[in-house]
């Protein structure tokens, strides 16, 4: 049987007008600054207007760790979402904006799949509504104010030796990883190393994910520690007046975008950190005021759970004041055999055993999920090739940890697929059984925070950190920074840093190769391993497939 590719069905979308989905929530057409006919931003006005609104029911999706053999992460929030509103609950789907890098590197796009997408697909995955170019273009501005600060006679008396502030691109470019900046003579300043990160690693990217309103993203992007001076006392981004240009530029950024999945039920996409190297959740404005004009939100946090859903409690929840009312934890069959040691082309025959020996990935993130006092329950996301026997040993191990499996078939028929699912969320949220807490508390100190999550997410035995680390760890906590919480960037592939160890690993360490502060987002980055901040491209990027066909369609994004 062959099946239509997602490109196929997303162009086939009978989409309504915009004004049509906000209507649905309540946002009138006057409050909706369209970008075409079938996308949107929402208005500042619209979303202070809504406070007072009463909250609904948040549901978080959130992963076993990613293999090659596909998860479906994405498309499971979209086909609850379209479930939801099946049986009948107002429910809007909350989820990140894609990076180009990843779309033109291996990871193809980020607006679900199947039957369960959200559209424009295409415009999703590319410029969409401009808020990524913003960033890069708010993140730039500084970094040239501070070059041109030190040009003109440095009177902050900045140490070009601790610059911190990189610079970024929104692509995979390994060559930008480490460079010299300011060379060819007098006229272009001081010699110095620099580098790029991809753009969703910017702090920028965070505070924009994090900020309630335009004053709170000033205030937190004056907040960011750009450079040192050679006493190592900090130098702000509000030293150098940039935060007032940095907010004019993410103006528009900072509204809500609005498109609609393949049933025309309402979706928010906005923002776009990683989540193996920044917090990997969609924006707190985003998520707040879904949840003030819908019965049911359901976002999704990146990779699997011990990354994304990690940095969603910690992170987020904290900072927002938000409660996950359910948490669905999204597992194949094929991700099971394929931790059980099944190559990834033998994948299409049965093999219970394999999948029996590959549950335990599966086990540890419910086991993790469940210590912060959040109900949960396992989706299986269906594949043609899953047998009944492979099904049922997943079910029979899940039910082994006290929760249950539901098995879902969005990608193949859309909301009716994912019905048994949306049905067992709502059971869940509303017998109001969560009594949710973060792992650690602020007062902890950084490198035990560090600790926390390595022992009691990772099961690492260890946290290696040489005295330089732990010392400017201590500097931090003596600056007031103490409080903050931590933001871990790991391999997403594994528990332990490193990715070929697949399954539920322990006795492993974790090794801390950097420590960087993002005051103005409010958390430390803790890198971790041989994580990079500027990912590469492939052998053979996405980017080849990627064309105009002669009807002028994009081919190739997926």
């Amino acid at each position: 049987m062959s099946y239509k590719s997602d490109i196929e069905i997303a162009r086939e979308a009978k989409k309504k007008p915009i004004q049509e989905i906000g209507a649905r929530l309540g946002i009138p057409s006057g409050h909706l600054l369209p970008y075409g006919h079938d996308k949107a931003k929402v208005s500042q006005a619209f979303i202070t207007s809504v406070q007072g609104n009463r909250t609904g029911k948040l549901i978080l999706v959130t992963a076993i760790n990613p293999t090659p053999a596909g998860e479906g992460k994405t498309t499971t929030t979209v086909g609850l979402g379209d479930g939801l509103n099946r049986i009948g609950k107002r429910a809007t789907v909350c989820i990140r904006e894609a990076s180009l890098g990843p779309n033109f590197g291996m990871k193809g796009g980020a607006a679900g799949g199947g039957y369960a997408q959200v559209v424009p697909m295409e415009d999703m995955n590319l410029h969409f509504t401009g808020d990524f170019h913003a960033i890069t273009s708010a993140h730039s501005l500084l970094a040239a104010m501070i070059d041109n600060h030190i040009y003109w006679g440095n009177e902050l008396d900045i140490d070009t030796r601790r610059v911190v502030w990189r610079r970024v691109v929104d692509m995979n470019d390994r060559a930008l990883r480490q460079i010299n900046v300011s060379l060819g003579g007098v006229a272009n300043g001081f010699p110095r190393e620099g580098g790029f990160d991809i753009t969703v690693a910017s702090e920028v990217m965070a505070i924009l994910c994090l900020a309630r309103d335009l004053k709170d993203l000033e205030e937190r992007l004056g907040a960011m520690i750009v450079a040192y001076r050679r006493d190592r006392s900090p130098v702000y981004c509000r030293d150098l007046k940039a935060e007032g240009a940095m907010t004019v530029l993410l103006k528009d950024a900072m509204q809500p975008n609005l498109v609609q999945t393949l049933e025309n039920n309402p979706a928010f996409v906005h923002g776009g950190p990683f989540a193996n190297i920044a917090h990997g959740c969609n924006s707190v404005i985003a998520t707040t005021t879904a949840l003030r004009i819908s019965e049911y939100v359901v976002t999704e946090a990146g990779f699997g759970a011990d990354l994304g859903a990690e940095k969603f409690m910690n992170i987020k929840c904290r900072k927002a004041g938000l409660a996950p009312d359910c948490v669905v934890i999204v597992a194949t069959v094929r991700a099971m055999k394929m931790n059980g040691g099944v190559a990834k082309a033998d994948l299409g025959a049965e093999n219970v055993e394999a999948v029996k020996k590959g549950c335990p990935n599966l086990g540890r993130h419910i086991e993790n999920v469940k210590s912060f006092g959040v109900p949960v329950v396992v989706a299986i996301n269906h594949f043609v090739t899953d047998t009944e026997a492979e099904i049922a040993a997943v079910k029979d191990y899940v039910a082994g940890h006290g929760v249950e499996a539901v098995l879902s078939r969005h990608w193949e028929l859309g909301s009716e697929g994912s019905e048994p699912l949306a049905r067992k969320v709502v059971e869940i949220a509303e017998a109001g059984t969560g009594n949710f807490a973060p792992l650690y508390p602020d007062e902890m100190p950084l490198f035990e925070k560090i600790e926390t999550i390595a022992k009691r997410i990772y099961r690492a035995d260890e946290v290696l950190a040489d005295a330089k680390i732990r010392n400017q760890l201590k500097d931090w906590e003596a600056q007031g920074y103490g409080n903050l919480p931590v933001c871990m960037a790991k391999t997403q592939y594994s528990f332990s840093t490193d990715p070929s160890l697949r399954g539920a690993p322990t006795g492993h360490s974790v090794p801390v190769r950097e420590v960087r502060l993002s005051a103005g987002a409010g958390f430390v980055v803790v890198v971790c391993g041989e994580i990079m901040t500027m990912p590469g491209l492939p052998s053979r990027p996405a980017a080849e497939n990627i064309r105009l066909n002669d009807a002028g369609q994009i081919e190739g994004l997926f």
